[in-house]
């Protein structure tokens, strides 16, 4: 096999995997988490973090660091970051549960009775007409 009959291989093979549609749910995922992050960032550093400060002192929590000789500690900023984690993995949770919970009403419900065949409305007709001839 030759290179350019690999190459023609390979990016058919890559054409094919970029057509999926789990590959696409991906990117639209990636994209869709990263508008949420900033919402998420937004939420935490202008309406959270000010009511925080009340108790701390301070408006954020980036203020807290200290050093340790020449290197500074930044403990704030890793407080910010774990507090933005846990909003988006409790807002993620929420919008799981909801679908989950959609998911398990819709398997809940009864499917809807099957429609009688031709046939059956027919033998129906005719145990009816039985029914009716026995009672005379």
């Amino acid at each position: 096999m030759s290179a350019k009959e690999k190459t023609r291989g390979f990016l058919a093979e890559f054409r094919k995997f970029i057509a999926r549609g789990n590959v696409m749910d991906l990117a639209v995922g990636v994209i869709i988490g990263g508008a949420f992050k900033g919402i998420v960032d937004s939420l935490t550093n202008d309406i959270l973090m000010p009511f925080v400060g009340i108790f701390i002192g301070e408006s954020t929590f980036a203020a807290l660091s200290f050093q340790i000789g020449g290197a500074t500690i930044a403990l704030g900023s890793f407080i910010q970051a774990v507090v933005n984690f846990l909003i988006m993995a409790f807002v993620i949770f929420l919008m799981v549960k909801g679908i989950n919970r959609f998911h398990r009403k819709k398997e809940e419900a009864p499917p809807p009775p099957p429609k009688p065949s031709a046939e059956e409305v027919l033998l129906t007709e005719i145990r009816d007409l039985l029914k009716e001839g026995r009672h005379e």
